[in-house]
C-alpha cells in the first residue's frame, strides 16, 4: 500500500510540476540564459562500476563552501548520486528543480541526494541560483567535478568523450554498495517515480 501511496504522490506532483508554468527557474531571464546543445548521442560511455560494487569514495567541492565526501555517510544515510551534464542547459536545468518536490521521499527513506556536474563553481553558482523561481534554493548540495576535470565522472565511467557526463544516477546504500544504475539518454529526464522505487527497496 504504502508503495502504491508513494507512486500515486509522486505522479501527482510531477504532473504539478511539468503542467505549471511557474513551478520552477522559467522566468524569461532563466529562460534566455539555456543553452539548446541539440540532440546528442544517448550515450557515449563505458561503465567502469556495476551493482554490487562498493561506489568509488570521493571529495568534491560544494557550491555553499567546503568539501563533501562520499564516505561521510557511511553508515549513516543512503546516497543518491545525480550526474548532469553541463549547466545552462534544458534537460538539466528541468530535472534538478523536479527533486525538490519530492524532499520528503528522500527524507523517508533515510537517503540524501547528491548533485554532480563538471562545471566549475561559478558556473555552478549562478546557475543554481537562477535554478528554482521565486528565489528558491535547491535542498540539495551541488558538487563541482571540474578539476582534475571529470575525474569522479571517470571513475565511475561516465565521461562522454567532450568532456561532460552522462545523465546518470547511482543508488547507493549506507554499506557503500551500489544498488541501482541508470545512465539514462542524456536527451531525457530519467523518471522520478523510478528512482522512487528504487529508494523504497533499500528498505528490503
Amino acid at each position: 500500500m504504502r508503495t502504491e501511496r508513494n507512486f500515486v504522490l509522486v505522479f501527482c506532483l510531477t504532473a504539478l510540476f511539468f503542467l505549471s508554468p511557474n513551478a520552477y527557474g522559467r522566468s524569461a531571464a532563466f529562460k534566455n540564459n539555456i543553452y539548446d546543445p541539440g540532440t546528442l548521442k544517448p550515450r557515449d560511455s563505458v561503465l567502469k562500476v556495476k551493482v554490487g560494487d562498493l561506489a568509488p569514495d570521493f571529495a568534491l567541492p560544494v557550491v555553499s563552501g567546503g568539501k563533501i565526501s562520499l564516505s561521510q555517510y557511511l553508515g549513516k544515510k543512503n546516497v543518491v548520486l545525480s550526474f548532469v551534464p553541463a549547466a545552462w542547459t534544458p534537460v538539466c536545468s528541468d530535472q534538478w528543480p523536479g527533486y525538490n518536490i519530492v524532499k520528503n521521499i528522500f527524507g523517508k527513506h533515510d537517503a540524501v541526494l547528491l548533485g554532480i556536474t563538471v562545471d566549475n563553481i561559478p558556473t555552478q553558482f549562478a546557475w543554481t541560483n537562477q535554478m528554482v523561481l521565486g528565489g528558491g534554493k535547491l535542498w540539495f548540495p551541488v558538487l563541482s567535478d571540474f578539476w582534475p576535470h571529470g575525474a569522479v565522472a571517470d571513475r565511475y565511467g561516465v565521461l562522454r568523450s567532450d568532456g561532460v557526463s552522462e545523465r546518470a544516477l547511482f543508488v547507493i546504500d549506507k554499506k557503500g554498495s551500489i544498488r541501482h544504475i541508470d545512465v539514462h539518454d542524456i536527451n531525457k529526464r530519467p523518471h522520478l517515480e523510478d528512482l522512487v522505487k528504487e529508494l523504497e527497496k533499500l528498505e528490503k
